[in-house]
């Protein structure tokens, strides 16, 4: 019998949680071939969640509680669950309802069809139109990035063999990518059909802060494109400006009364200069992590773990 870990990542969730543990034991209970376990991690939420989470543990005894010391992002939540779970398939879904439970079986009829992971694929999403512009410029990110196909469809509610999440959690460094730790794991990737629900209650925890930090971690993370790009970009201006020179002083041969032009300089000046600048920050924020991840800062801190046998997996941070 093969065992299921559903591994959610908490922010904000003290009203939804409850109905999403409702839907997901009552989906397993009607899965006789399979056992299960929850691993709920509280991001340092500032409303009753770890309330709740611990109420949901006393209650039931698959379920377990990782709370993290901050708030460390959806990704190294993530991150602290895989280090927590026993199961051989590992089901990650969000905290908000929005991503049904009852879908599960999709999910798991695909591994056993051979799958390595399966990926939710949503036809109609119920975000808001700021977190769906997101989901887009995400979903380019990964393509261009990280050599995601065009064909595969990438969301925060997926499954896979535990194979794939022993490998992610090998990864160290500050800045945990799931994503791009999946993708560079295996290629054996599909998509399932589902249904994409009204959020209950609340308000999504992704702001523009939030995604900016996740689409610079994705690309610095596991990518030199974006130094490849700042490469041909100072190729380009250079060969553009080796040009405009030469038609400066040809242009003056020919007509010697043609005045030198003050405003095309300060333009080329100020392009040009922007464009240094913004390559130079480039490089700084890989430099940046690159000497964040020298002095072993944590992906993530945990305060505590409820509802967990002391001879479990788990550890203190990373």
């Amino acid at each position: 019998m093969d065992k299921v870990s559903f591994v959610i990542p908490c922010y904000r969730s003290e009203t939804t949680l409850p109905h999403v543990i409702a839907e997901i034991r009552g989906t397993m209970e009607g899965m006789r071939d399979y056992s299960y376990e929850i691993v709920l991690v509280n991001d340092c939420s500032p409303d009753g969640t770890m309330r709740v989470i611990r109420e949901l543990c006393e209650t039931y005894d698959n379920i377990r509680g990782v709370c993290l010391a901050r708030n460390f992002g959806q990704h190294a939540a993530l991150m602290a669950g895989f280090r927590h779970v026993t199961g051989d398939i590992i089901i990650c879904l969000d905290d908000d309802g929005q991503t049904p439970a009852a879908e599960a079986p999709k999910f798991l009829e695909q591994i056993r069809a051979g799958r390595d992971v399966v990926y939710a694929k949503y036809s109609n999403k119920q975000h808001t139109a700021f977190r769906n512009f997101g989901s887009k410029v995400n979903e380019i990110m990964t393509r261009f990035m990280l050599g995601k196909p065009k064909e595969l469809y990438i969301s925060s509610y997926f499954a896979a063999k535990r194979f794939v999440i022993d490998e992610v959690v090998r990864y160290e460094n500050s800045y945990p990518y799931v994503i791009g730790l999946v993708l560079r794991t295996t290629k054996n990737i599909g998509n399932v059909d589902v249904v994409h629900r009204q959020r209950e209650s609340g308000h999504s925890g992704y702001t523009m802060k939030a995604l900016l930090g996740l689409w610079f971690n994705g690309f610095t993370a596991f990518s030199i494109q974006p130094l490849r790009f700042a490469t041909l970009i100072g190729v380009f201006c250079a060969g553009a400006g080796f040009l405009y020179g030469i038609y400066t002083i040809v242009k003056r041969l020919l007509n010697p009364n043609v005045p030198i032009g003050f405003s095309s300089m300060m333009s080329a000046l100020v392009f040009i200069g922007g464009m240094i600048m913004l390559m130079l920050g480039l490089i700084g924020e890989y430099v940046g992590r690159i000497y964040i991840s020298l002095n072993n800062s944590p992906q993530y801190v945990i305060r505590e773990v409820v509802g967990q046998p002391e001879s479990a997996p788990g550890d203190a941070g990373n």
